[in-house]
């Protein structure tokens, strides 16, 4: 009898650093978490310390191990997840040169504006796929550029969160596609830098690793890692992906036609695409997916589950989600004309726009907290059907199944909202684990346990329940939804004024 095959993935997320244990069928095996800081030096900046990373990362990996009573050299393969965007610059003999400046951080706006001088927006989203927003790593580089040129000047490496660990694991500097794409320092149809992009912005292409396909193996465990982590010298590594294009493996997402959302304190709608589309005005985000000849647009809402999370906490925290959702089950489809804009902490698809506000608009007598509650759950999935409407009308065409994930998916009246709203059959899946799935997935297939992507996803994937649309309410739904669409446009010089006045 064969010894069984494990595999690892590994997800650096800005809260925590996960190692989860599959086997070669798919099976959740264990996991476990060394919790992350966050520092914010200043207003509207994001750090974080890449040694922290990997001290968290070593310490998940050894108690996993231990509490599974899996050997290092039981692991077939492991792969790489984690947030995206995140800008890590070290010097020639590969030490950290400042604190990593994270997805989150919003110092930038300067920066993107130059980008858009130096490239010319159109030509920036035609080659990278999107525009410049703050969130990026290319603006950030440019921020160091500008602001600590000593620094700068000691340059010789630029890695992503998850690449760094990759460098702690193997000594190699490499990056998968997907979060390559992520940089915006990416030619999105070629799948490699841009060299256009890296002489616009002035950034040494030597300083950029080399970049793999998500289950291809990108190099090794090395022994001085070994002996921190557990691992058995010369595990290969694959290059993995991005959090999201991880999170779309996780849930078989890796075709077109299957839409995966993601209903946390944000709200995610990935769709995968068999070439690189690109949204003409860049309101999605366009990306090489985790897997060959794939691509995938992204829509990103801000403040999803989040927003039913500030509304009971702020407005009825004596009680419980399931007893405000019970009293919304009792409102008719559409909560009597009353519509609300889930702007609170501004918007990002389709409306790149920090100083859009959160709005109940409609409010009459008749409307009680039952009305209210009812209007945000509609509000929400109003706002992912923007980033649905975007997708199909970037060329993706029909979306045959959206594989939803996500503490506000736990609610079968959310659920059904969304199926309602977006007219189209909603499912959940087996698999929970997120990220760290997909990656371990992506090492699966680097491992030869199985020949490819979508068959691994196909083999260990399984629909577990879901909901499809009601006509009566989806037709009710088709109505309102021109209606909600207006209220941004019609609101959006009032925003600026109110910012104005406050400021």
């Amino acid at each position: 009898m064969s010894a069984p095959t494990y595999l690892l993935g590994l997800d650096i997320s800005t809260t925590g650093a996960k190692a989860l244990l599959i086997d070669a069928a798919g099976a959740v095996l264990g996991s476990a978490t060394s919790p992350l800081t966050l520092s914010t030096p200043r207003p509207l900046w994001a750090e974080q310390s890449p040694a922290d990373w990997w001290s968290g990362m070593a310490a998940s990996i050894r108690r996993l191990l231990a509490e599974q009573a899996v050997p290092g050299a039981a692991i077939a393969a492991i792969g790489l997840t984690g947030q995206m965007h995140g800008l890590v610059l070290l010097d020639a003999s590969g030490a950290v040169l400042r604190p990593a400046i994270l997805w989150n951080d919003q110092r930038t706006g300067p920066q993107c504006d130059e980008m858009r001088r130096r490239l010319g927006r159109a030509r920036l989203i035609q080659l990278t796929g999107n525009d410049a927003l703050p969130g990026f790593t290319a603006p950030k580089v440019l921020w160091v550029q500008q602001h600590e040129p000593e620094l700068y000047a000691r340059v010789r490496h630029l890695l992503l969160p998850k690449d760094y660990i990759r460098y702690r694991l193997t000594g190699d500097y490499a990056m998968d596609k997907a979060d390559g794409a992520g940089t915006i320092l990416f030619d999105l149809r070629a799948r490699t830098w841009s060299p256009e992009v890296l002489e616009a912005l002035e950034i040494p292409a030597a300083w950029l690793p080399p970049t793999f396909e998500g289950p291809a193996v990108a190099g090794v465990v090395s022994a001085a890692a070994a002996a921190e982590t557990g691992l058995a010298a010369g595990t290969p590594v694959v290059g993995g992906g991005g959090d999201q294009a991880a999170q779309a493996v996780g849930v078989g997402a890796v075709e077109p036609g299957i839409v995966a959302l993601t209903l946390g304190t944000s709200g995610v709608v990935f769709a995968a695409t068999p070439s690189a589309l690109i949204e003409p005005e860049g309101r999605l985000h366009a990306f090489c997916h985790a897997l060959p000849d794939r691509w995938h647009f992204m829509g990103v809402m801000l403040s999803a589950a989040g927003s039913l999370q500030w509304y009971r906490d702020s407005l009825a925290p004596e009680l419980s989600f399931d007893d405000l959702l019970a009293e919304a089950a009792g409102v008719s489809p559409g909560s009597e004309g009353l519509l609300f804009l889930p702007y609170l902490s501004g918007e990002r698809t389709p409306h790149p726009d920090p100083l859009a506000r959160g709005a109940w608009v409609g409010l009459t007598l008749r409307h009680g907290r039952s009305h209210l509650t009812r209007a945000l759950l509609e509000g929400v999935a109003f706002g992912l059907k923007d980033s649905f409407t975007l997708i199909q009308g970037a060329g993706l065409g029909s979306i045959g199944q959206v594989r939803a994930s996500g503490g506000g998916v736990r609610s079968a009246l959310w659920r059904q909202i969304l199926a309602d709203v977006l007219g189209v059959e909603l499912a959940l899946v087996n698999t929970t684990e997120g990220a760290a799935y997909g990656a371990a997935l992506l090492a699966a297939v680097g491992a030869g346990c199985y020949p490819s992507v979508e068959q691994a996803c196909q083999a260990v994937i399984q629909i577990t329940g879901g909901a499809t649309p009601d006509p009566v309410a989806a037709a009710r739904y088709a109505a309102l939804y021109p209606r909600y669409q207006a209220l941004y446009p019609a609101l959006r010089d009032e925003f600026r004024a109110i910012a104005q006045v406050e400021a």
